[in-house]
This record gives C-alpha cells, sequence and structure tokens, in this order.
C-alpha cells in the first residue's frame, strides 16, 4: 500500500472518529445520571461473541458520594487532571458464563474484545453529545477491584474518564504541552495481507 493510498483513506474516515481523541483539561462540570446513562446506553449495543454481552460498566458522577473513592484509586498522575472530570467509568467484563445446553461455565475467550467495543461506541456516543473522554489503565486495580466489589469471575479493565473539554492553560506545564491529539501509525504497519510481518 502506497503512503498516498493510506493518506486517502485515512481522510475518507468518518470525521466523528478522527475527531475522537484523549484530552485532559476538563472544567469541573456535573453530569446528569440522565447524560450519562445515555452514553454508556450507546455501549450496550455492541457486538459480542454469541450475544453475551459480557461488559458492564460502574460509574460515579462528581459530586456524588462514591465520586472520592473513585477518583483515590487513581495513580497520582491520572488523579490530579482527572479530579475536574464529570465522571469516572470503570470497564468490567464477566470472563465466561454457563453454558445453557450442557449448563457447565465455559470461559469466554473474547470478553475483553467485546468490552472494548463497547467502550469504543461509548466514547463515540460521548462526542457525539459534546463531552470529551480518556480511557486510562493507570489506577491501582486491586483497590478498584475490592472497592466495585467485583466477583471472582469479572475481570477489570480500563476507566473512562468523562467530562467538558477545558483550555490547555489548566493543566501544568509538562501536561499543557502534551494536550494535543496523538498521531496513528501509518496503516501500512498496522494492516498485512496473508500473514502476519
Amino acid at each position: 500500500m502506497t503512503e498516498e493510498s493510506s493518506g486517502r483513506m485515512a481522510s475518507s474516515a468518518a470525521a466523528f472518529i478522527l475527531n475522537r481523541w484523549s484530552p485532559r483539561a476538563f472544567v469541573p462540570a456535573d453530569i446528569t445520571e440522565v447524560e450519562l446513562l445515555s452514553l454508556l446506553e450507546a455501549g450496550r449495543w455492541a457486538p459480542s461473541a454469541y450475544n453475551r454481552q459480557p461488559w458492564r460498566f460502574v460509574y460515579a458522577r462528581r459530586a456524588t458520594s462514591d465520586w472520592d473513592k473513585f477518583l483515590s484509586w487513581l495513580i497520582p498522575f491520572n488523579y490530579s487532571w482527572a479530579e475536574n472530570a464529570s465522571a469516572i467509568v470503570y470497564v468490567v467484563s464477566q470472563t465466561g458464563a454457563v453454558d445453557p445446553k450442557s449448563g457447565e461455565w465455559k470461559d469466554n475467550p473474547t470478553h475483553a474484545f467485546d468490552a472494548g467495543a463497547a467502550s469504543v461506541l461509548v466514547q463515540l456516543q460521548a462526542l457525539h453529545n459534546g463531552w470529551a473522554t480518556h480511557p486510562i489503565s493507570g489506577f491501582d486495580h486491586a483497590q478498584a477491584r475490592e472497592g466495585l466489589g467485583l466477583p471472582e469471575d469479572y475481570a477489570l479493565h480500563a476507566a473512562i474518564v468523562i467530562g467538558r473539554r477545558g483550555s490547555k492553560d489548566l493543566l501544568p506545564v509538562g501536561l499543557s504541552e502534551r494536550e494535543s491529539p496523538s498521531d496513528r501509525l501509518p496503516l501500512k504497519d498496522v494492516v498485512m495481507s496473508g500473514r502476519f510481518v
């Protein structure tokens, strides 16, 4: 694939995909439960293997009783900017399910893939509704698992920080300089025909 054809493909991608990125500058703004649930509703419609829908979203909104607890699990770097966000949504998925035919527990090898698909739809819906999102893995997973009360058969993947975008001037100098969309690898580096090379 030539650079020219790769560039044409990128420019033909839908604007709502190209415009999604992960800012850190948020202005403290409340999000209503109705607004947040409308974003999570998009994730409900994600495809999943055998329609198992293994993902679950566990959330806290700013200015609610769970907010400080959800923030406390973040590493200090993420805490420093996420404290101005409107919601934090932890993304988890069930690692298996009882087979309806045999009645036996079977591992679900695609649970993480399915949860990722659902979380992307949430992020795209948020962008459409005027909200910004920043998915993170930088938090204390053991504390979060315990605090969320996750059953053993659920995996904890990431958290999605949701808020209203603010000026990069709200961030410390080290972060404000990085407050722009990240580039992506060229298509030729991530797509292969016939076999992995």
